[in-house]
């Protein structure tokens, strides 16, 4: 079995053959087309006619060059969008490996106001249910009208009011000054849906989310 340097040199060989051979069919391209063409053949008109298809070819060109940019946007989102996956998978992976475990609880930033174990555990839950909607709407998932009203129909409840209440400083201070537009906007819809919803008046409490159970019928 020959060495690896010994198959790259024959690559190198081969393809250094076949570059001579192209170079020299270009050089005797002219001299042949000169002693093949009939005498009386009119090279002022062929060229005339060349220069048509040379402008043709243009146009062509340009189209195909559109058609290559186009191209390479679609992939920037494309690997764009699977960014924004992988970074969600890991935050998710994250928040579940923290509720697996109540001692990592404390490995997370303290929380604004004190409160309970299982009211912390909420709000890492809804931390990701929020941080969906912000990667949803920085993708442009989402218009501003259908954020806001999703936003809005949110901070009805205990749970979003109270993450806001204690999450909303840090989303402000984190992305006031992101050099992502529609980052900061998320931010301002998820202010504005906030601010709507306490002054509507106090949320929905999760004890009454759902009907209780209903009792089974004595006999």
């Amino acid at each position: 079995m020959p060495s690896n340097r010994g198959t790259v040199r024959q690559y190198g060989l081969h393809w250094g053959s076949v570059g001579i051979a192209v170079v020299a069919l270009v050089l005797a391209t002219p001299f042949a087309l000169n002693s093949l063409a009939p005498k009386d053949l009119d090279w002022g008109r062929l060229s005339d006619i060349s220069q048509t298809y040379g402008a043709i070819s243009a146009f062509v060109s340009a189209a195909a060059l559109i058609g290559v940019a186009l191209s390479l946007v679609y992939q920037a989102r494309q690997t764009h969008i699977q960014n924004e996956e992988a970074h969600r998978s890991a935050h998710r992976e994250l928040v579940l490996l923290t509720l697996s475990d109540p001692a990592y609880q404390v490995c997370w930033e303290p929380p604004n106001t004190r409160m309970t174990e299982e009211r912390w555990r909420q709000l890492l839950v809804a931390n990701l249910i929020v941080s969906m909607w912000s990667s949803d709407y920085k993708l442009g998932l989402y218009d501003d009208r259908t954020m806001l009203a999703v936003l809005s129909d949110y901070f009805r409840g205990e749970i979003g009011r109270a993450y806001w209440h204690n999450s909303g400083p840090s989303w402000r201070a984190y992305f006031n000054e992101s050099r992502h537009a529609r980052q900061r906007r998320f931010v301002n819809l998820a202010e504005k849906a906030y601010t709507t919803a306490v002054a509507a008046g106090p949320p929905l409490l999760t004890r009454d989310y759902f009907e209780p159970p209903s009792t089974p019928a004595t006999q």
